[in-house]
């Protein structure tokens, strides 16, 4: 009878001990640059949408010779006021989208720098901050 001695595939616990703890050191170095741009992308995304928002606030301007009021607010882009005969919208062809982080767009009437103010607390919803906590303005 002839015995064969069986081969056993497999790995060592040190072998997988290796591999794990390189993986580690991938995801310890790439985690932090993905979460970074992946915050940039969302301030980039927010003055996009206030610049676009702008634009039709600019727009609805133009046909009825005044902003929105502060009632109608930037639902009136979408939806004619009742005291508004020259409004010839919609001015967006979307829904007013909230900021990337899920909040409002804040719209006031007189602004404090412009005729209007527009803008997004950022991440934390909150007046001021900074880096991705940072209001953003139109």
């Amino acid at each position: 009878m002839n015995k064969k001695k069986l081969n056993q595939a497999g790995f060592t616990l040190l072998e997988l001990l290796v591999v794990m703890v390189i993986i580690g050191l991938l995801i310890g170095y790439v985690a932090p640059n993905y979460f970074n741009q992946l915050g940039k992308s969302e301030v980039k995304v927010t003055k996009a949408q206030v610049n676009a928002l702008s634009k039709a606030l600019d727009a609805y301007r133009l046909d009825n010779g005044h902003y929105p009021s502060q009632d109608a607010g930037l639902n009136a882009l979408n939806t004619q006021p009742a005291d508004e005969t020259n409004w010839h919208g919609p001015y967006l062809q979307k829904n007013i989208p909230p900021d990337p982080w899920g909040h409002n767009y804040i719209y006031r009437i007189p602004g404090d720098k412009t005729d209007y103010d527009l803008f997004s607390y950022g991440k934390d919803g909150k007046s001021g901050g900074i880096g991705e906590d940072a209001d953003i303005y139109n």
